[in-house]
């Protein structure tokens, strides 16, 4: 799909504007640019919110993702359209807006609605066919990045041998060993908002990799960050027990939960890590101590193999 850049950004006000317009008759008029990467491109104009999706973006894919999303009421946000239109070459969904998590208010951090929605997401049948959830080609993605951009660094190569260390269904190389969850995909906390804004629930939004697949990927980042000590232990395990009360699937009931997201998480260590060895090589500068503490965890992971389902290998989480 060939995409007009430099006209895509007034042409998404313009058709966000139309929208909300159309919606009331006493629109307030406020806009914003939300984000503006080449992955995605998010404006609001009052209550509504305009995304346009990834220029690689499956057209029949994300239209069964947003049909998907419509259907999960009180779960996932509902957009305001029923298909993506077309705008420059780039898929547009609308959805209402709703007030984010705060990042300068860490404290406050909804970590049991992130979990109570992800083990009510991952206990829900699919309402429409969906595609794969696309978490392990997004981190796939983010190695193959790394190898063409940074191949003498080096971090690269812990991260490379941390990657190599996986099963093929986490490095999106053969299909999952559950093809039937349903997942969100890319969680975390700046996939909630509360709606209607500002003081409604908590719903999940971005179904850009909402799919079938492995539910323990939902749970891997937070896992990961708190395997690299990024997450304090009490956020952690907020999560974690808020996610076993609402009887999430993707790790037992009580117990080690680590046997059921060593893999994940390990996928999720070296795909951020990856990102972060990219971005700071394009960037031309060294790694900072975040960065490092995640190439870090990739050393350690190398040398322990993974754990399977019942296995006993993992990283140690700190």
């Amino acid at each position: 799909m060939t995409t007009d850049a430099p006209a895509l950004l007034p042409a998404l006000e313009a058709r966000v504007r139309e929208t909300a317009h159309a919606l009331t008759s006493a629109c307030p008029c406020g806009a914003a640019t939300l984000a503006d990467r080449p992955d995605a491109t998010v404006v609001r104009h009052a209550g509504t919110v305009a995304k346009a999706h990834a220029a690689d973006a499956d057209p029949a894919e994300l239209a069964l993702r947003v049909t998907a999303a419509s259907r999960l009421p009180g779960v996932l946000l509902p957009p305001l359209a029923p298909a993506p239109a077309v705008l420059h070459g780039r898929l547009v969904t609308f959805w209402p807006h709703g007030t984010p998590v705060d990042p300068d208010d860490p404290d406050a951090a909804p970590w049991e609605a992130a979990a109570t929605l992800l083990a009510r997401l991952h206990h829900t049948p699919a309402p429409t066919a969906v595609p794969a959830m696309r978490g392990p080609a997004k981190a796939a993605l983010a190695v193959a990045r790394l190898r063409a951009t940074a191949p003498g660094h080096p971090a690269t190569a812990p991260v490379l041998r941390a990657w190599s260390a996986l099963p093929g269904w986490a490095r999106g190389a053969s299909a999952p060993p559950d093809t039937t969850t349903l997942c969100h995909g890319d969680l975390h906390l700046g996939q909630l908002i509360r709606h209607p804004a500002p003081d409604g629930p908590w719903l999940l939004i971005d179904v850009d990799d909402l799919g079938t697949g492995v539910p323990a990927w939902d749970l891997a980042r937070p896992a990961a960050w708190y395997a690299c000590g990024l997450l304090p232990p009490e956020e952690w395990h907020r999560f974690l027990t808020a996610y076993r009360a609402a009887g999430g699937p993707a790790v037992p009931a009580d117990g080690d939960p680590w046997p059921a997201l060593d893999v994940p998480a390990r996928a999720l260590t070296a795909q951020t890590a990856a990102r972060a060895v990219t971005k700071a090589v394009l960037a031309d500068r060294p790694l900072d101590e975040v960065e490092c503490s995640l190439v870090d965890a990739c050393a350690r992971m190398a040398a322990v193999r993974p754990a399977g389902p019942r296995g006993r290998g993992r990283v140690s989480p700190q």
